[in-house]
């Protein structure tokens, strides 16, 4: 038997003073695995029924009234464990759980976002080309177009019609249901197509949804397989051409969330970003089992991806709003409230991909299975855009983080000048609110199938429990 080695004095002072990042699944503790496969199930579940903004408010009105949540009422006095939410128009929302301390000392609050790219119907969209029936598209957020090409979509959304009643669309996620797709130009004619530099391959004018060929009936005329289409349409939904005016309808990815993988580490779908940190956000406020030292709040927020501007924005007044109502129940101005409150903006960051590994800078890199990612700061080239975070709040996290056995990392989104990208952190540091970005990182972030390592899906929602218990 092989006597063991003394420690050098090198190694003993590596050992002390370097800083060796590990695995998560080195770190785990007892009877992690089993926790992260079964929150990862609900998660899965959550991202295929809120493939919208407008669903995934539904499915977490749904999730926070079966734990016990109300609307809140404007007025009331709010006391210690009351749980209320407000919805803002379908389409962003607002949770809280009111804790011991008075709001006087702050809340600790969660935001993350909703939305996703996606490809939305124009407001006169449905024309005929050649006897085939298309839809015309805008596209929304930050998208490679060519990637929207080619794959089965499907057609989600609202419709008011003119006499002012609502119909909600969803065509293409059911077994049996039709699918759509976007078309592209075969290889053996795309000579002059591959000659075109990325951005240009697909331009938005041909981001066109196919949606029919069967022309209506045996009449001559023009325009019959639009014909065709607006008929079913009306059969189903009680539609005409006219309702497209006041309609949100947009095509996103028909696939569902899967497991990748041979071992099923990782999670496949469309819309992780930035589903995986609101489904965080709002899974642990859920699951708070005793009232928290000061009021846990979850925001759902939309428009991320282009902008955050608008009603349902994170720089919309509906957030001051809420806080507003949550300090007057409990006599305290929100300015008091926003001067001693923190905030985690939850988004996602760039995971690194060897395969494109010219676009990283490895030594300030998020890494699959090494938990949720801090980032300072975010923004682009000279940190334009960002809020930047304290030393003081970096500790903070790192402290809580640490002491609640979050397996976590701190990076930034690829090389400095590479690119760059944003978050809600200003909107909200903006409120001189303390606020610091933490997310899942992601593989093939805003393409329409993205993935994720199901260890760092699960420390986002252990590291977002023990700030809301912190």
């Amino acid at each position: 038997m092989e006597e063991k080695k003394e420690e050098t004095l090198l190694q003993q002072r590596k050992k002390a003073l370097c800083f060796a990042p590990q695995n998560g699944y080195d770190r785990l503790e007892e009877g992690e695995t089993a926790k992260i496969s079964a929150y990862c199930d609900g998660y899965k579940t959550f991202l295929d029924e809120g493939k919208t903004e407008r669903e995934c408010v539904d499915y977490a009105i749904a999730l926070a009234r079966a734990a016990g949540f109300r609307p809140l009422v404007r007025g009331e006095k709010l006391q210690p464990g009351d749980k209320v939410y407000r919805n803002n128009r379908g389409k962003s929302l607002l949770l809280a759980v009111i804790g011991q301390e008075s709001l006087d000392k702050g809340a600790v609050i969660g935001a993350a976002h909703i939305d996703s790219p996606r490809l939305d119907l124009k407001q006169n969209p449905l024309y005929e080309e050649k006897e085939l029936a298309y839809c015309k598209t805008h596209y929304y957020g930050g998208i490679k177009k060519y990637q929207w090409t080619t794959i089965p979509l499907a057609l989600h959304g609202l419709v008011v019609r003119r006499d002012g009643t609502q119909v909600t669309v969803r065509i293409g996620e059911d077994p049996g249901d039709p699918q759509f797709t976007v078309g592209d130009l075969l290889p053996h004619l795309a000579g002059d197509q591959a000659k075109k530099t990325m951005g240009a391959i697909v331009s938005a004018e041909q981001l066109n949804l196919f949606v029919g060929s069967r022309p209506f009936g045996s009449e001559e005329g023009g325009d019959r397989v639009k014909v065709a289409i607006l008929d079913l349409l009306h059969e189903k939904y009680g539609m005409v051409e006219e309702d497209f005016l006041s309609a949100e309808l947009m095509a996103v990815p028909a696939a569902k969330a899967v497991d990748i993988g041979l071992d099923r580490s990782v999670i496949g779908a469309y819309g992780q970003d930035d589903r995986v940190c609101a489904y965080a956000c709002l899974k642990a406020l859920l699951d708070l089992k005793q009232t928290p030292r000061r009021t846990a709040v979850c925001v759902l927020a939309d428009k991320e991806e282009v902008g955050s501007l608008g009603v349902t924005g994170m720089q919309s007044a509906a957030f001051d709003i809420f806080m507003s109502d949550l300090c007057q129940g409990q006599g305290v101005a929100l300015k008091a409230c926003y001067e001693t409150s923190f905030c985690l903006s939850a988004d996602v960051t760039a995971a690194y991909d060897p395969n494109f590994a010219e676009a990283y800078e490895v030594r300030n890199s998020a890494f699959f299975n090494y938990g949720v990612c801090v980032s300072k700061y975010t923004g682009a080239r000279g940190k334009s855009g960002a809020s930047d975070a304290s030393a003081e709040v970096v500790g903070l996290v790192r402290r809580v983080f640490g002491d609640n056995g979050v397996v976590w990392q701190l990076a930034e989104l690829g090389k400095t000048d590479q690119g760059g990208g944003g978050t809600v952190a200003c909107y909200m540091a903006n409120r001189n609110i303390d606020t610091i970005d933490a997310g899942v990182p992601v593989l093939s972030m805003h393409a329409p199938f993205e993935t994720t390592a199901k260890l760092d899906c699960y420390m986002a929602y252990k590291g977002m429990l023990a700030l809301y218990h912190h």
